[in-house]
């Protein structure tokens, strides 16, 4: 496959920049205070709930709405306000340098809402630098919410830009995403710049079988091809 002819799909936080900075603190507890006052949980359950969702659904959104029948918008509007978000974004100019001489068409796929990613991209200033964005709103199928690592989405999701899924390398830093994305024929680039060591000790030497490539930074693509 020539360079020209991949299509990239690039997660958004702690791959396109340092999410768990500060960023993601924010989320959580925007999360957390939220469940709090629609659940009528105190924090501590609130805050467990939010967890555990994540975990089993990779989105804390997808398990409010199967059991608790929470609108997601409503969710999403009300956790994804974060005032002075801009002032907290951090990410690297060589990764964004990088991502500018990378061939090939380029597309956020994120489980966030597409009104903070465009905040995130516009404060990093790496707008341009995509050829479109799928926020967690588009990946909505007969009804259903299908973030990731929803295998039925990502498949969609090649269809929708008319390329064969052996066609897309994703890049993400969540392995469970990456799982998924093999599992329908995409290539795989694990992330690792912004992700927690401390979460995966045991793994974070190795490369899974679902996992092509690991990387600690963008310009390793531009370097190497992926």
């Amino acid at each position: 496959m020539k360079a020209h002819d991949r299509v990239w799909l690039f997660d958004l936080d702690n791959t396109l920049h340092d999410a768990s900075y500060a960023v993601f603190s924010q989320i959580n507890r925007e999360m957390t205070a939220y469940i709090a006052r629609e659940l009528a949980l105190d924090e501590a359950e609130a805050d467990a709930l939010r967890r555990r969702y994540w975990l089993r659904y990779g989105a804390t959104l997808l398990g409010l709405v199967r059991h608790h029948g929470v609108k997601a918008g409503h969710f999403l509007h009300h956790t994804h306000r974060l005032p002075g978000l801009e002032e907290r974004v951090r990410g690297h100019r060589h990764d964004f340098a990088a991502l500018a001489r990378l061939r090939g068409r380029k597309f956020v796929v994120t489980n966030a809402p597409a009104d903070y990613t465009r905040r995130v991209l516009d404060a990093l200033g790496i707008t341009r630098l995509f050829d479109g964005v799928v926020p967690v709103e588009a990946m909505a199928m007969f009804g259903h919410w299908r973030p990731k690592p929803d295998a039925r989405m990502l498949r969609r999701l090649a269809a929708r830009l008319h390329v064969p899924p052996a066609r897309c390398v994703l890049v993400e830093d969540t392995l469970g995403h990456l799982k998924s994305a093999r599992r329908v024929g995409m290539r795989t680039v694990w992330m690792q710049r912004f992700a927690r060591r401390a979460a995966l000790p045991q793994r974070w030497h190795k490369t899974p079988a679902f996992v092509d490539r690991r990387i600690g930074a963008l310009r390793r693509l531009v370097q190497h091809g992926a």
